[in-house]
């Protein structure tokens, strides 16, 4: 009796009169309200990915910029100097008339392949590294952030890559030149500043989904099999609209196969953007290389998942 009228002991909570007990008040229901919704802690988990990868690439920037630069400066030089200067330039109306007009074409081009080769580069091989023996995908997966972000993070940050060697590659491919050879360039600014960073996202994306097909011990075949299809088939060198002399009983075979090819929808973009030139329709251009996105990012998406969860 003593002890129950000391104020000091506490009921239990299954004792009569004792919150949630027999007869007694009804105990509240204890929360936690987070701080912050799921989405918020998503933003902020794929803003810290995208920022350690920019962060690695500012520590790598000498090695990026001669990546970024090697390929399309070669590609330049060789056909817009050395070729004019040794006699054995390209162009279908001959003279410097005929190589100003080929190197118009080129320059959309080399930006074009600039940004594939960067998204591939960026995404496919360090994603078929990190699911290699090591693993070291499991490091960026274990971010407070659904799987699926942590591969969205890889594609943006990708992209942003690909959108900074876009534009290290166009004054540097603009310029590169024999004496008497000029890219006669305009640039139309409302495709370039959607256009461009549409074809990153694309290209990282295809990345994204190369990089979770291909095991690393076969990246050479991706090499052989898919990124120079693609670069030859991709109008670097030539307009779509040209491609109606290649048929075969009045089949335009060729200028009809390329359109698989994603590369060939933005050439096509460029040469709208940057020059006067001939070009596929901006309202073809823009719907399919969007259906391409969607297509390679949501592809890739789901073998990101099934191999890290595998």
């Amino acid at each position: 009796m003593a002890a129950s009228m000391d104020p000091t002991v506490t009921a239990a909570p299954g004792d009569p009169g004792s919150p949630g007990g027999p007869g007694g008040p009804i105990a509240p229901a204890i929360g936690i309200r987070p701080r912050r919704s799921a989405a918020a802690a998503g933003r902020t988990a794929l803003s810290a990915l995208i920022r350690r990868d920019l962060t690695v690439l500012r520590k790598n920037i000498g090695e990026f910029v001669g990546r970024t630069l090697m390929q399309p400066f070669l590609l330049v030089f060789v056909f817009l100097y050395v070729f004019p200067t040794i006699g054995q330039g390209i162009g279908s109306g001959g003279g410097t008339a005929g190589e100003s007009a080929f190197a118009t074409v080129l320059v959309p081009g080399a930006v074009s392949i600039a940004i594939m080769f960067q998204g591939i580069q960026s995404v496919a091989i360090q994603m078929a590294q990190e699911f290699g023996y090591t693993r070291e995908i499991e490091d960026r997966v274990q971010a407070p952030c659904p799987i699926w972000l942590v591969a969205v993070s890889r594609v943006l940050s990708g992209a942003t890559q690909g959108l900074i060697s876009a534009i290290i590659v166009f004054p540097i491919a603009a310029v590169v030149h024999a004496p008497g050879v000029h890219a006669h360039l305009t640039v139309h600014w409302w495709i370039a500043v959607t256009l461009i960073p549409l074809a990153c996202i694309a290209m990282t994306s295809l990345g994204l989904l190369l990089g979770t097909t291909f095991e690393p011990r076969n990246i050479s075949l991706m090499f052989g099999f898919i990124v120079l299809p693609l670069v030859f088939l991709g109008g670097t060198y030539y307009q779509w609209t040209k491609l109606g002399a290649v048929h075969l009983g009045g089949f335009h075979w060729l200028q009809v196969l390329v359109l698989l090819n994603p590369l060939i929808y933005i050439t096509e973009g460029m040469r709208a953007g940057f020059t006067h030139a001939s070009h596929m329709p901006l309202y073809i251009v823009y719907p399919v290389l969007i259906a391409f996105t969607v297509l390679f990012l949501g592809l890739g998406l789901r073998n990101f998942r099934r191999r890290v969860l595998s």
